[in-house]
This record gives C-alpha cells, sequence and structure tokens, in this order.
C-alpha cells in the first residue's frame, strides 16, 4: 500500500513523513494558495517555487505539481519549469485536448 498525501502543508508533510509511512504528496495550486493564504501571504511565482521545493524534500518521495496553462505550448512551458524545481516533481496536466496535446510532448 502507498500514502499519498493531498496536501500543501509543510507541517502535516513533515509529520506524515517522520512516521515512516509516506510515498509522496499530491498538490494542486489551490492547495498551494490556501497556505500562503493562511500564513497571510500572496503567492508569487518565486514562492511557488521555494515551497513546492520544501514540499519536495519534505515529502522523499513524488510530488505532484499542477500546471495552470489552459494552452498546450503553455501546459509544456510550465511542466518544464514545474519538473525543474526538484526530481521529486511530478507534473500533472488537465485530461483536456490541449493537456493531451502537451502530454503527447
Amino acid at each position: 500500500m502507498e500514502l499519498y498525501l493531498d496536501t500543501a502543508n509543510l507541517e502535516e508533510i513533515r509529520e506524515i513523513a517522520a512516521w515512516g509511512v509516506l510515498s509522496g504528496v499530491t498538490t494542486n495550486p489551490t492547495l498551494v494558495a490556501k497556505e500562503f493564504a493562511q500564513r497571510g501571504e500572496r503567492l508569487s511565482e518565486e514562492g511557488l517555487v521555494q515551497h513546492l521545493r520544501a514540499v519536495a524534500e519534505a515529502a522523499g518521495g513524488p510530488v505532484s505539481a499542477e500546471v495552470t496553462a489552459l494552452e498546450a505550448e503553455a501546459m509544456v512551458a510550465e511542466g518544464r519549469r514545474l519538473a525543474a524545481i526538484h526530481p521529486n516533481i511530478v507534473v500533472k496536466l488537465p485530461t483536456t485536448e490541449e493537456g493531451l496535446k502537451a502530454c503527447k510532448r
């Protein structure tokens, strides 16, 4: 059995990872934005990169990071930026015509 947390909360990720049962983390833009809002911070590109890197390091396994772009070319570019953040990042694409075009690439 594998356990994946659906969160962007670093405290939760670190706690479960310390138990030795965490396989990875699934995130999405809404979850990351929620973490910043709870801290009273505005989410920036730099903040997103730093947060996803911290999540990937804490998780110690695959971490999904979802694109927000709507067109295939933009999804590919955004996906490459996300994947470059950390080796554990797995890019998530929407199952739309544009998402499938991006997935092919």
